[in-house]
């Protein structure tokens, strides 16, 4: 058929988008070509309802029914083009799923590939004895720092009882330091002060009654 119609082998298809863009094309002229026949239309459907009976409205109605086999043959080649399309459309977006799972695919096979190699300077065995390792220098860590914290005993020398006696007479102290210096002065005597002779000699009770 190439033969027929001058074509050549030369000649690279057209791509999805563009042949999409063609119908595009195409089914649009035939809106067009739908809309003006339906103005037709109206115009000789008004006729109809203004005209009598007969050979005038014969005509009248002959003429629209021309118009409307157009506009149907016109709707079926859009129809059909919308389908053609539709199927394009699809065809699109399987080709670019498609692209984008090689895509993929690519990404993963590098990035397995670039953990092949990685993995091959990692030694299953030098993990295990780094990790054994580390926690003995752990274990370590925490010994020492237990031992970092642990108490002082006092000596076995000193006795409980001396170290009561001793904490006892400091609590005293502290007691008498705390105390108010007028709260220590000697109270004043509750007895009358007993008489003295004149050589400072205290008289017999006797005496100072009979005087």
């Amino acid at each position: 058929m190439r033969r027929f119609f001058g074509g050549s082998k030369n000649v690279p298809a057209p791509t999805l988008d563009e042949a999409n863009k063609r119908l595009d094309n195409n089914i649009g002229g035939l809106d067009e070509k739908i809309r003006k026949l339906d103005q037709e239309l109206s115009v000789y459907r008004q006729q109809l309802k203004n005209t009598r009976p007969g050979p005038a409205q014969n005509g009248i109605k002959a003429k629209a029914m021309r118009v409307l086999k157009q506009k149907k043959m016109y709707e079926a080649q859009r129809n059909q083009l919308s389908q053609q399309s539709f199927n394009m459309e699809q065809t699109k977006f399987a080709t670019q799923s498609m692209q984008d799972t090689i895509i993929t695919v690519g990404a993963m096979k590098q990035g397995a590939k670039e953990m092949k190699k990685q993995f091959k300077q990692i030694d299953i065995e030098d993990v295990d004895s780094l990790q054994d390792e580390m926690q003995d220098l752990l274990d370590f860590n925490n010994e020492i720092q237990e031992s970092m914290s642990r108490a002082y005993s006092t000596p076995d020398s000193l006795d409980e009882t001396e170290l009561e006696a001793e904490l006892m007479s400091m609590e005293d102290d502290l007691e008498l330091e705390e105390t108010p210096s007028y709260l220590m002065a000697p109270s004043a005597p509750t007895s009358e002060p007993q008489a003295v002779d004149e050589f400072g000699l205290p008289e017999p009770a006797h005496q100072h009654l009979v005087n």
